[in-house]
């Protein structure tokens, strides 16, 4: 979910493994020349889905740490590529947590993008729980710094191996 920490928590990981760090979001953003904001202005919602897919489909399984959108796990066929691609892990956080960490943000939130955010925020990540419980991993993130969040990816990934 937005404000989970994905990108943050991937890219520790990332240096505590040596491993190399994707982000769909930043490949999106290279691949159409805007930023999300923008590509969402300009193309709409159900384009940048359609855009994610196509990234993912690119990608090969190469050991990288890969961050994505939030809302990646909201088409079937990503999951399939998600698999493909390697173990899926959902990053979970309370609503009181992904509030603070929105409030406090610069980034912008296309999603977000109205006067009751707070209430959007809630459906998306209501209508979405179920979805990212599908990952192979669940590992909860509230109350941990990046580090921290990181160490207790890396340690529930080599516990199941």
């Amino acid at each position: 979910m937005m404000g989970s920490g994905k990108s943050s928590v991937g890219r520790t990981l990332s240096e505590l493994t040596g491993r190399p760090f994707l982000d769909t979001d930043l490949l999106l953003q290279n691949k159409l020349g805007r930023t999300i904001p923008q590509i969402f202005q300009i193309y709409g919602e159900d384009a940048f889905r359609d855009h994610e897919n196509s990234v993912l489909r690119s990608l090969e399984p190469a050991g990288a740490v890969l961050a994505t959108g939030g809302g990646i796990v909201c088409q079937e066929a990503n999951w399939e590529e998600l698999r493909r691609l390697g173990t899926t892990i959902y990053l979970r956080a309370s609503f009181a947590t992904l509030l603070e960490r929105l409030e406090s943000s610069k980034k912008k939130r296309p999603l977000l993008a109205t006067e009751s955010w707070t209430d959007r925020l809630s459906s998306l990540l209501d209508a979405r729980r179920a979805l990212y419980e599908r990952a192979d991993m669940i590992v909860d993130v509230d109350g941990l710094s990046l580090e921290d969040a990181a160490s207790k990816v890396l340690a529930a990934v080599s516990q199941r191996s």
